[in-house]
């Protein structure tokens, strides 16, 4: 976490595209109380992991004059959606401001880097606390203590928030997860020797030989700028493996045309179990293990009991669906927690 010298770095303005849970706010009329501003975005994984979190700070600290905004800064196209930000606000039960930031003006504003950022501004308006990534609860939460204490409050807190996850701890000392795969042409680069074919289909065939935190794709793919999309034929099947080290992994996709599909998931040459799919993992009456894909959102498809090395296969057996993004959790060297 950063610490600003006080009244140094005033908070620029909240110039958004559109304001959900509350009438515009500007950053002149919060003054007076602290405001928490979280840079996030509905698909990124670091930003579900952090958003409970906010929650619940929103929920323990806004009658003694917290105010948050969350200021959505899209990292794909289809995050410009208001209706799509709305619904995501909903199904994970954020009841303070949100305001899209659908040309990244606040974003830039802020000098924001990464996805999630979070800030701290004191009752002067004034930029004093921030924190990139995951992460650093329990300082955030203290520097939110220490900053409605210089705004006035003089009552009893409520305890700390306890750790989420045991990854959250202050003492918590973790893996390397497999950094986040971006797909598309603009910013992807695939493990296949082909490499994106721009703007076109492209016939790929994954020969088995594999390179760590590389997507490999088999069968007929689409490059565009921020996405790939399947565009097999029926009867014919594509595929999209990688070779990683996580915990859980996630995988931001979308079904283009609106009619929902079916991407069956295997990890190590097996259908997944209940004991490591993710939430959005369904099983049919064969126990295939599969996602149905039906809009723009995160889908979180491993969930392993333990960090660990891992092939995991998307298999495709219908065309129109689009991949954006996979990305990789941490998990807690267990051998330094038996140690202590």
């Amino acid at each position: 976490m950063i610490a600003f010298e006080r009244g140094n770095i005033r908070a620029p303005e909240l110039f958004g595209d559109y304001w959900l849970n509350s009438e515009p706010l500007m950053m002149r009329e919060l003054r007076g109380g602290v405001v928490l501003i979280e840079f996030w975005d509905y698909s990124n994984t670091g930003s579900a992991r952090t958003s409970p979190y906010l929650r619940e700070w929103y929920s323990r600290y806004r009658d003694f004059d917290l105010r948050i905004v969350g200021v959505h800064t899209p990292q794909f196209k289809f995050g410009r959606n208001p209706d799509n930000v709305e619904a995501a606000i909903r199904k994970a039960h954020i009841e303070y401001p949100v305001v899209t930031d659908n040309d990244g003006v606040i974003w830039t504003a802020y000098s924001s880097r990464i996805w999630p950022t979070r800030y701290l501004v004191d009752r002067d308006g004034f930029l004093r606390y921030s924190h990139q990534g995951e992460g650093a609860y329990e300082q955030f939460e203290r520097g939110i203590q220490t900053l409605l204490i210089e705004a006035g409050y003089r009552g009893v807190f409520p305890d700390l928030v306890l750790p989420i996850r045991e990854a959250d701890a202050p003492w918590a000392i973790c893996h390397r997860a497999t950094p986040e795969i971006q797909l598309g042409y603009l910013r992807g680069i695939l493990g296949n020797p082909e490499g994106h074919g721009p703007e076109s289909t492209v016939l790929y065939h994954d020969q088995g030989f594999r390179l760590p935190g590389r997507l490999y794709l088999d069968g007929k793919w689409f490059s565009e700028r921020e996405r790939i999309r399947y565009e097999g034929e029926a009867g014919e099947t594509g595929s999209a493996t990688v070779l990683y080290d996580a915990l859980e992994v996630d995988s931001v996709m979308n079904v283009d045309g609106g009619i929902p599909a079916k991407v069956f998931a295997t990890q190590d040459k097996q259908s997944l179990t209940k004991e490591n799919a993710g939430l959005d993992i369904l099983f049919d009456e064969g126990g295939e293990s599969y996602l149905l894909v039906d809009s723009p959102r995160r889908f979180n498809v491993v969930v392993n009991r333990d960090f660990g090395s891992h092939e995991l296969e998307l298999s495709l057996r219908a065309p129109g669906v689009e991949v954006f993004a996979m990305s990789f959790v941490t998990g807690v060297i267990s051998e330094l927690v038996s140690a202590n």
